[in-house]
């Protein structure tokens, strides 16, 4: 996973340290400060930060001077910002998001939740599994297809062993591929069918398990009643 680069710019060492900390807390930003507007845009320049949190009252250049700064330079032109203020007044929230601001953080915030704050300002990021859950998925309406095929082709008996092979390569690979992509039910009741099959030529199952396990997983697959589990790996972000 590709690291959130954070610039933070404010005047005040000991403010800086908390954020510091604060922002550290999420193991997905990394975090580097400034102590003016100045030094901010030399950094910002070089170091191409994802975000920017600036500080509005600073000696020197302040926050509105600062974005005004980084929105002239083509380098920096294009980076969020986020203002950090204790003036946090309606007008003054407007007029911040007017000089071009992404949004407002107001001082003083919780330092367990700033980081939080921080990631409500961030584009969501993508499933890098999205593009494979769709392939997944015309893969299914092909192997429905043929599963359906296969359903009617039960009944000759000549070539029934052909077609209890085939049906149990498809589901056993919907099975597997469904669990990795979090579709369950897919899984189960792909499953099911192979289960069904093999039990069919070993002539411990019947025709009426086997012939149900294949309705229930082309009714599923074919009406859309299945549903995405999210892997526990992204539900612990």
């Amino acid at each position: 996973m590709t690291a959130i680069r954070i610039l933070h710019i404010d005047d005040e060492a000991d403010l800086r340290e908390v954020i510091e900390i604060s922002l550290g807390l999420d193991p997905g930003f990394v975090i580097r400060s400034c102590e003016s507007g100045a030094e901010g845009l030399a950094v910002a320049a070089a170091w191409n930060p994802d975000i920017i949190l600036l500080d509005v009252m600073m000696p020197t250049m302040d926050g509105p001077a600062t974005l005004a700064a980084l929105r002239e330079n083509p380098k920096t032109s294009g980076i969020p910002v986020i203002f950090m203020t204790a003036r946090a007044q309606a007008r003054e929230l407007d007029r911040f998001r007017s000089l071009g601001a992404l949004g407002v953080i107001a001082k003083p915030f919780d330092p367990l939740t700033l980081a939080a704050s921080v990631r409500d300002y961030l584009p969501a990021v993508a499933d890098p599994l999205d593009e494979l859950r769709a392939a997944f998925l015309q893969r299914v309406k092909r192997d429905i297809a043929a599963l359906s095929e296969d359903r009617a082709a039960l009944k000759d008996k000549a070539k029934l062993p052909n077609t209890l092979d085939r049906i149990i390569r498809t589901a056993h690979g919907l099975s597997g591929a469904g669990g990795i992509y979090g579709f369950s039910e897919i899984s189960d009741a792909a499953a099911a069918l192979e289960d069904a099959a093999i039990a069919e030529i070993a002539g411990t199952g019947s025709g009426k398990m086997l012939s149900g396990a294949l309705d229930e997983l082309i009714r599923m697959a074919s009406t859309g009643k299945h549903r995405r589990i999210e892997l526990e790996d992204t539900a612990t972000h």
